[in-house]
């Protein structure tokens, strides 16, 4: 053979190598969901190292990922995961047809940061690290039986017209096709274990539970919704907003599934006495009923990550005074199934708002992506700080003394929510007709209500907007003004101003780190 064709045939060898490398990344991911579905494990290897990835994500980052990808953000992180993973599989496999060893040392990084994330999860047990060990065990078995099938010949075979060199060229194909039984044989296990683990996954869901729960009645029920609370604008944000449209930023890639029958609710820290909780203890206490907006803090100015839903559960104060909270404590560090915590001020909290331990969400059992079976709900905080959902655990503690999950990472401990308010309609993205049309939004700030909304175009003077009615100071407000559009481009530009007599701030500020703040603006073209 010629030197060309050796380097054709070391070619065709490491582009097989490269694809024996992602068929053991594919063998190893299947088998991994398949062992954390049998062992009811925290998750697969790419969950364990997404969520590893999420907890160092800087908060630029988290804010473009929110910004930029919204409720899919997740998924474009797991794809992330994969693809990263399938390229150093490919040049894991590629290297090992060099040396089994280079193979080897690459499934030994892979090896190393799988169960390194899976070993640091706040939940982490010795089943954490089952399905990592199962995918590094698959990863090998099948680089080792792929590899071999790759690898030029010792002796490789002539080109020549002659009957031996046909001989030899069959001989040289044969590996060739075992290697493509064997890689379909490999991949159709792959996908049948994914497959399989994710049955295993979703059969072991708390869906029934959730579905089947019976929630009671409350003993304190919120007033009956005010006439005029809706103003009816095509495109403006309902008063309610449904489950299935709330807006949803958490850390889990998986959602917790915590059963009511096995969740339990510890209170404990500077107390005068422990308490832990049952969920049917829970739904027997006095429950409330209220309206309460939620806010992300990574919401920018005009951004979606907010809504307002009816909310039941039972007051977190009543629990925290049975408690008795200790001079000198200041706030609750809660925290959530999966690990995550929130630090939500003492005071807050006992200053007399519906603070609740939330168990139904606008007449349902809580959603399992919020919170189910009980969350946090504390009106006027930002959620990082406020709503910690599958909560499990509230030490009454120090904000001097411990630092809760974003604030380790540079947001403020305390974050009250900013009065804003938001452009809904016109929406900028087509053309509105010259004449009377309605501009409108919702304004918020919680616990403290709107007074006033203005409106203004292209920095003309402030109109005010007319107000619907709201049953209470915890929810958003609908708002909306006539405007008398005239041909051209305009811009429109909105203010709200709360009952404490302070206004919204011009002033351009980012999420970070407590909240973003700014005027909502609006380009919209007119013909």
């Amino acid at each position: 053979m010629t030197l060309s064709g050796m380097g054709r045939l070391d070619g065709r060898s490491a582009g097989l190598g490269a694809v024996a490398g992602v068929l053991a990344a594919g063998a190893a991911l299947g088998v991994g969901q398949f062992v954390a579905g049998l062992t009811g494990a925290s998750g697969s290897p790419v969950v364990v190292v997404g969520e590893l990835q999420i907890d160092f994500t800087p908060p630029w980052l988290k804010n473009f990922a929110i910004t930029e990808f919204g409720a899919d953000d997740k998924l474009v992180l797991v794809t992330g995961i994969v693809v990263v993973l399938g390229a150093f599989a490919a040049l894991v496999g590629a290297a090992a047809t060099r040396r089994m060893a280079y193979g080897m040392a690459g499934v030994a990084v892979f090896a190393a940061v799988g169960l390194t994330a899976a070993a640091t999860r706040p939940d982490a047990t010795v089943a954490s690290l089952l399905p990592t060990l199962a995918a590094i065990a698959s990863a090998v078995a099948v680089l080792y039986l792929l590899i071999p099938l790759v690898r030029p010949s010792a002796r490789p075979a002539a080109r020549t017209v002659s009957p031996e060199g046909e001989e030899a060229a069959e001989t040289e194909g044969s590996p060739r096709r075992s290697f493509l039984a064997a890689g379909a044989a490999t991949a159709g296990i792959a996908a049948g274990a994914g497959l399989a683990g994710r049955l295993l996954t979703e059969r072991s869901s708390v869906v029934r539970a959730q579905k089947s729960l019976r929630i009671p009645k409350p003993a304190v029920t919120t007033q009956a919704l005010p006439p005029g609370v809706d103003l009816h604008v095509p495109g403006l944000s309902p008063f309610i907003t449904p489950n299935g449209k709330f807006y949803r930023v958490d850390t889990a890639l998986v959602l917790p599934q915590v059963d009511p029958s096995s969740w339990q609710l510890r209170i404990h820290g500077m107390v005068d006495r422990e308490i832990t909780l049952t969920f049917d203890q829970l739904i027997k206490r006095p429950l409330i009923e209220d309206y309460i907006t939620l806010c992300c803090v990574s919401n920018p100015v005009e951004g979606p990550y907010i809504g307002n839903a009816k909310w039941l559960g039972a007051s977190l104060a009543a629990l925290l005074r049975q408690a008795g909270i200790k001079a000198g404590a200041d706030q609750l560090l809660c925290t959530s199934v999966d690990g995550f915590t929130s630090g939500t001020p003492v005071q807050t909290v006992m200053d007399g708002r519906d603070a609740l331990l939330a168990v139904a969400m606008n007449g349902q059992p809580l959603p399992i992506a919020h919170g189910f079976p009980a969350r946090m709900v504390v009106p006027g905080l930002y959620g990082y700080v406020s709503a910690t959902k599958w909560v499990t655990d509230i030490e009454v503690t120090t904000f001097a003394g411990n630092y809760a999950y974003w604030a380790q990472r540079g947001w403020s401990q305390q974050a009250p929510i900013k009065t804003e308010c938001r452009i809904d309609v016109p929406n900028g993205l087509s053309e509105i007709t010259v004449g009377r049309t309605a501009v409108a939004g919702v304004a918020w700030a919680q616990h403290k209500g709107i007074e006033a909304v203005e409106v203004r175009v292209d920095r003309g003077p402030w109109q005010e907007a007319r107000l619907a009615a709201v049953p209470g100071l915890d929810t958003w407000r609908q708002w909306v003004w006539e405007w008398d559009a005239t041909s051209g481009g305009h811009v429109l530009e909105a203010r709200a101003t709360d009952k404490t007599g302070y206004t919204q701030t011009s002033a351009l500020a980012p999420p970070e780190p407590n909240g973003a703040s700014g005027y909502p603006m609006v380009s919209v073209p007119v013909r």
